[in-house]
């Protein structure tokens, strides 16, 4: 059973906000589950298995040579803070699927962190450009303590589901539910609907 300990702040006054959310600003809270860990990238690798037609993976320097964008968004944590106006750089996940080749049966994805930390998703919200593997916040590297060298980054759901230290995607033909969602919280996420725990 999960305790209800967030329930936000009384006060939004900009429209970029969801329900229950404030502007932490220039801040950049850092929460985790776990210890921050140390990745060698001369063996780090990143995975697309499970559901696929064909597994695949690539290297630090294979997943920079593939099309890689700028992404300018707003980003929600369920602790209900709110980072607003920032950016992220890094390879729409839409590439990689594309390379692994989803099997028609494909309806969730298991996103791993090198700590062994789990979120799930529907396929939905990390397919049609909703979804990157991104490494550079502000043009710089991403911090370790934010999940460099590269994390998960889905905007649009509440900021647990963007898996920091990213090492697998792992499609699944039926939903699975992750670390967070195994003790009460939502499995979706969205911050606008306010899906924080199970029920919401």
């Amino acid at each position: 059973m999960t305790t209800r300990g967030f329930t936000g702040r009384p006060r939004r006054s900009d429209p970029r906000l969801p329900p229950g959310q404030y502007d932490v600003g220039d801040d950049w809270p850092v929460l985790t589950a776990e210890v921050t860990p140390g990745v060698d990238l001369a063996t780090w690798r990143l995975v697309v298995d499970g559901a696929v037609g064909q597994p695949s993976s690539w290297s630090w320097d294979e997943l920079h040579a593939l099309p890689v964008e700028r992404v300018d968004t707003d980003i929600h944590c369920v602790t209900t803070w709110s980072k607003l106006g920032t950016s992220f750089t890094g390879v729409r996940v839409d590439h990689l699927l594309a390379a692994a080749g989803p099997l028609p049966a494909a309806t969730h994805v298991l996103a791993r962190s090198v700590t062994g930390y789990t979120t799930n998703l529907p396929l939905a919200d990390v397919t049609g450009g909703r979804a990157w593997a991104v490494w550079e916040h502000e043009g710089r590297p991403l911090p370790v303590p934010h999940g460099g060298p590269v994390r998960l980054l889905v905007p649009h759901l509440y900021f647990w589901k963007s898996a920091k230290w990213l090492e697998r995607l792992t499609l699944l033909t039926a939903d699975e539910p992750g670390f967070w969602e195994r003790y009460g919280y939502h499995d979706r996420g969205d911050p606008w609907q306010q899906q924080r725990y199970q029920g919401d």
